[in-house]
């Protein structure tokens, strides 16, 4: 999956912008706080892995 389509379900799903880190970008929602690698492409497992963990779908 592309990057900037997994940052845009984050996004929809009340997520914000929340630091940069050397490798990957962090949103957060409430008290939970995801870390999304800064790839072009993500991994399809870890990004499905990550909209399951946050009922995204």
């Amino acid at each position: 999956m592309k990057q900037k389509e997994l940052v845009r379900k984050l996004l929809k799903a009340g997520f914000e912008f929340y630091d940069h880190g050397s490798n990957h970008d962090r949103y957060k929602r409430g008290d939970v706080i995801e870390t999304v690698p800064r790839h072009k492409e993500v991994n399809e497992h870890l990004a499905k892995a990550i909209l399951k963990r946050n009922g995204i779908k």
